[in-house]
């Protein structure tokens, strides 16, 4: 069986896929069909993974896929296939540990050489047109593969069948359980402790990455062991971050990552996950320390999020590009002559908060940042700021806008609804409650006998879903819940957590692969246990099965959980990095934390309390005064009295006795 000797692209429904559908080179779509043509043609297949937002990606399509000469040489010795990383994160893992296991640096453009049945044997990631950069020009690249190929078939093969029981024994293993041990979650965090630049936040050197799974560690390890470094050292990260030029000081939102130690230079894509995970930290850390600073970038993060990222339907879109007429940063950077033109008078004013830089290396416009001091004059001056920075919003608004990759991603939906309902319970927000109400309605909407999409664009929709997009449906269910009181949430998150195990569990029911069964076109089933830039779809299950065994007093699930826990932490213990998010989940279901509280919902005086104290470690069940006993709440399957106002905080199967005091509440959440 061979596909058309041409591009067949145009139809898919990821963005990034129709961004190389002009290319000359005849590109697939990874399916079992594109598989099956290198069977039957006996060719190597070249794989090109890459996302909408990838900078690196666009130059290598710019340099190579759009050019007629190289496209020539790639149609004749290769069936080529194309993969957006985002909607196939399976075939991505596979292939960048195949990398990694090679000793190279992974990155995208990821670009791999496979035998026709899927077997990785040689790669690496951008290559030049023309040899520069300490690189191969990349059509000298093809012609040594296809060399191999033809004369060294044999030896590739070995290698190839070598390399993919290794990736296979990383990723889809399985090894004895360990039992949990709260000595972990402190060891991890001292390592990661013992990383941090104190200057600048972070971890030391370039580039810097947010890295949520390393900052959740250290936030888990204050919370549970009072070690106030652990607490500072993310704080300050966050203050040097949103100072730096990683942040959209006009607009909102977080880029990806600096190229520099000092934030200043992002790669200017934006991503849903990292802007869902500095809502959530941020959140965290206004409640803990009381800094207003936090508080306003959370608001002009959403303030973003909802002016540029809501697709229809009320769900979100995965991503903005770095890239505007074909230069990386426009859109977000300004020189002062721009800023005086907008500004006029007031330009002056401007310039008191926000400093312009160019440094070294750096060929676009100047980047706008602030220093320590001027963050701090920003914040308690943020009224005057406010009309300076909108009328630089609205000039910018008429330029070039970057590409937004509109596809709904059903796991960072999920994410980011869980992160707006926890701000808009603890900053009093019920509008963006019900924003996150609305994106999580749509997304279940789009659900197929129960099933729930990966990923949406449209009235197309990408079928199964991964074991990820159930757990992240499913905290956000429960965030959902936390913030309305509505049983029906519970029911859902119950539900997904169904689909999990009917689609997703190992044969020992004691895991899940990232992969549903019924995926017919995956080399290896992989387990989804190593963090990227968020925690793994491991540890999102555990948190998911720890937290709805909380709220439903289900003690059959809460020892599924247990179990689950148990055996991500032998898997993770033969693993050389990307574990924390597996330690961080481990340690929730050590300690699961459960708040209920029984409160006037007209005029409450303990709920407030809870809101303005969220933990990542605690669910909170809110039922009214004088409700009827429908659902148990505190172990044992007891319904709390319901005749006047009290909170119970539990620790697994313990709880301490009714408070009825406000302030008693608030010196017990926040360990006083």
């Amino acid at each position: 069986m061979t596909l058309p000797a041409q591009n067949l692209l145009a139809d898919e429904a990821s963005p990034y896929l129709q961004q190389h559908s002009g290319n000359p080179v005849h590109w697939r779509a990874w399916s079992p069909a594109s598989l099956e043509e290198a069977k039957a043609l006996d060719k190597p297949i070249l794989l090109s993974v890459g996302y909408a937002a990838c900078h690196w990606c666009h130059v290598m399509a710019h340099e190579s896929f759009e050019n007629d000469a190289v496209a020539a040489v790639m149609n004749r010795l290769f069936v080529n296939i194309k993969v957006d990383r985002e909607e196939r994160p399976d075939i991505d893992q596979i292939y960048m540990a195949a990398l990694s296991s090679m000793g190279e640096q992974g990155g995208w453009p990821l670009t791999m050489f496979l035998t026709p049945d899927g077997k990785p044997f040689w790669g690496g990631t951008y290559f030049p047109r023309e040899s520069r950069y300490g690189r191969p020009g990349f059509t000298q690249v093809m012609e040594a593969v296809d060399k191999a190929w033809r004369e060294k078939r044999a030896s590739l093969n070995q290698s190839a069948d070598g390399l993919t029981s290794h990736v296979e024994a990383r990723l889809s293993g399985t090894h004895a359980k360990e039992s949990l041990d709260r000595g972990t979650l402190s060891d991890l965090a001292g390592r990661i402790d013992g990383m941090i630049d104190r200057d600048l936040g972070g971890l030391r050197g370039a580039p810097k990455f947010p890295n949520a799974p390393f900052m959740l560690t250290l936030w888990l390890s204050w919370l549970r062991d009072g070690n106030a470094t652990h607490r500072d050292d993310v704080l300050v990260s966050l203050e040097q971050m949103l100072a730096g030029g990683i942040y959209d000081h006009i607009g909102g939102g977080l880029s990806r990552y600096s190229t520099d130690a000092e934030w200043l230079v992002p790669h200017f894509e934006k991503m849903l996950y990292d802007n869902a995970e500095l809502i959530r930290f941020c959140n965290w850390a206004y409640a803990a320390s009381g800094s207003d600073l936090f508080r306003i970038r959370i608001e002009e993060t959403v303030g973003w999020l909802m002016r540029e990222m809501r697709v229809d339907g009320g769900a979100f879109a995965a991503s903005l590009d770095a890239d505007s007429d074909g230069e990386e940063g426009l859109f977000y950077t300004w020189s002062r002559e721009e800023v005086e033109a907008v500004l006029g008078d007031d330009s002056s004013l401007f310039f008191n908060y926000f400093t312009l830089s160019s440094p070294h290396g750096w060929e676009g416009k100047p980047i706008v940042h602030q220093t320590r001091a001027q963050q701090a004059r920003g914040v308690a001056d943020r009224e005057r700021l406010i009309p300076l920075k909108a009328r630089l919003l609205a000039a910018r608004e008429e330029r070039v806008r970057p590409g937004l990759d509109a596809k709904t991603l059903t796991d960072w939906n999920g994410q980011m609804i869980a992160a707006l309902a926890g701000a808009g319970r603890s900053l009093n927000r019920p509008d963006w409650i019900e924003v996150a109400a609305k994106a999580f309605a749509h997304i279940v909407a789009a659900s197929h006998d129960k099933r729930l999409p990966h990923s949406m664009l449209g009235p197309r929709k990408l079928f199964p879903a991964l074991s990820s997009d159930y757990a992240a449906m499913a905290n956000a269910a429960i965030s959902l819940f936390e913030a309305s009181g509505d049983w029906d949430y519970v029911d859902q998150a119950s539900g997904f957590v169904e689909q999990l195990d009917r689609w997703h569990a190992d044969a020992t029911g004691t895991g899940y692969y990232l992969t549903a069964s019924d995926s017919t076109d995956v080399p290896i089933r992989i387990r989804g246990d190593v963090d990227e830039a968020i925690s793994s779809a491991t540890s999102q299950i555990i948190e998911a099965l720890v937290r709805l065994a909380s709220v439903t007093g289900d003690l059959d699930l809460h020892e599924k959980a247990w179990q689950v826990a148990e055996h991500a932490a032998g898997r993770a213990a033969h693993q050389a990095y990307g574990q924390a998010g597996i330690v961080n989940a481990c340690s929730l279901a050590i300690e699961p934390l459960k708040l209920v509280i029984v409160d006037r919902l007209e005029d409450p005086k303990l709920v407030p309390v809870a809101n303005r104290c969220p933990d990542p470690r605690r669910v909170d069940i809110i039922t009214t005064i004088g409700s009827e006993a429908n659902r148990p709440l505190l172990p044992g399957g007891i319904f709390p009295p319901t005749n006047r106002p009290g909170a119970w905080l539990c620790t697994g199967q313990v709880c301490l006795p009714a408070v009825t005091d406000a302030e008693e509440l608030e010196r017990l959440l926040r360990r006083k």
